[in-house]
């Protein structure tokens, strides 16, 4: 990159070539509309196993994972689905994760068992599970282009690969799980921002909570920055700490929206020093962050465009990769506690779009696992020029990891 400030040749390829690819999504995801349906939305709502009484009990051996949905349920069929269209209110229920099941002789598909619970019965069972693990809970919020079934099945990995003790929840909100639908998603992550917050400032508020393990993937994290900052400002007990262990995963969020407000009231120098810490999985691989970068004009948090070419230049001249990150709030510097921490899994990125790599790649799925269950400093990282940013290496040529097997640890 010249010192004029104009990006060079290949970056305007891989720019041109972006938007070619984006043209046909950004049409069809805006002049597409969500269609209501031939049937009305109340009829799905109205047989009772969608409404289910105190009394009502789910086999939590049979169904272990928690479930919070904005998502409109369709209890019309002999089995329970989660639709992409906003529900009527927010439901409670049980879940397992993926299995075969037999619909029709001779013919099996791979679904979600789940159940609904009444919302008092399903916070008690909650509060009784967290009590036997010390009170800490996972609360998993997946990103754009998701179903139920698969954020089902990536909370179920998470829980496994982590090997966590406590309950773990996930809350889906009503993505429509289609490649050309991520200005509808966008509109629907905000709109259930309000749902959202009241559910995670109740979580905060009970008694039994000790520490909740927040994950966010994608553009779940603009879901969830805000709410904690909700709950953090409005919490009854003046004590938000324990939201203290918040984990974005390839963060479509704006870098610099995050260093200017949100970091600074999250991370405040109060929550730091009661164990508040964000740790960010970044990659300039990334090729749906690369995407939502170009789209939204400003680079994303978790995709570390340098925006600014003379500091991309001075980089490069300091034979560093012209990678450009979120700074460390500077406040926290005196604490002798990391604030915030990234981690760049550009050197072991897999998958076609390199989106996912903390469930895919071996290096990064146990890096991850670790930050779930609350180490501050994994093995296998390298230190880079500035503090608080960290690579995972490459693999070497000899080693060859079972990515499978150790991302989607069995139990």
């Amino acid at each position: 990159m010249n010192l004029t400030g104009l990006p060079t040749l290949k970056r305007v390829a891989s720019q041109a070539r972006w938007t070619i690819l984006a043209l046909p999504w950004l049409i069809a995801g805006c002049v597409t509309p969500v269609e209501y349906g031939e049937i009305p939305h109340s009829a799905y709502v109205a047989p009772e196993r969608c409404n289910p009484a105190a009394s009502d009990q789910v086999d939590s051996n049979d169904k272990p994972l928690f479930f919070v949905t904005s998502r409109l349920p369709n209890c019309l069929t002999e089995n329970i689905s989660l639709l992409n269209h906003r529900g009527d209110k927010i439901r409670y229920g049980r879940f397992a994760g993926p299995r075969d099941v037999e619909r029709e002789p001779g013919k099996t598909v791979r679904a979600i068992p789940l159940a609904f619970s009444d919302s008092q019965q399903w916070w008690t069972n909650l509060a009784s599970n967290m009590k036997a693990a010390d009170g800490r809970v996972l609360l998993y919020v997946h990103g754009y282009r998701e179903t139920f079934f698969t954020s089902s099945r990536d909370t179920d990995q998470i829980a496994r690969l982590a090997n966590f003790t406590g309950p773990a929840i996930q809350y889906s909100w009503p993505s429509q799980g289609a490649l050309f639908k991520y200005p509808v998603d966008e509109t629907n992550m905000y709109w259930d921002e309000r749902n959202f917050r009241k559910f995670l400032m109740q979580l905060a508020q009970l008694e039994t909570t000790k520490e909740i393990v927040l994950i966010s993937h994608s553009l779940g994290a603009r879901l969830v920055l805000p709410s904690v900052e909700y709950v953090d400002r409005n919490v009854s007990n003046g004590d938000s700490s324990v939201i203290s262990n918040i984990i974005l995963v390839s963060p479509d969020v704006d870098t610099q929206d995050f260093e200017r407000d949100i970091a600074e009231e999250i991370l405040s120098d109060r929550r730091v020093r009661n164990d508040r810490r964000i740790t960010v999985y970044a990659s300039i691989k990334d090729r749906a962050l690369s995407l939502s970068d170009g789209i939204h004009g400003y680079p994303r948090l978790g995709y570390p465009r340098c925006f600014d070419p003379f500091k991309a230049a001075d980089l490069k001249a300091r034979n560093l990769p012209e990678r450009c990150y979120a700074a460390h709030p500077k406040y926290t510097e005196v604490i002798d506690k990391a604030a915030l921490t990234i981690i760049d899994t550009t050197a072991v990125s897999r998958g076609r779009t390199g989106h996912s790599n903390y469930l895919q790649s071996a290096p990064a799925c146990r890096d991850f696992a670790a930050v779930v269950n609350g180490e501050r400093k994994p093995e296998g990282r390298q230190s880079t020029h500035l503090g608080h940013v960290f690579t995972l290496p490459p693999i070497a040529k000899d080693d060859k990891p079972d990515h499978l097997a150790i991302c989607r640890r069995k139990e």
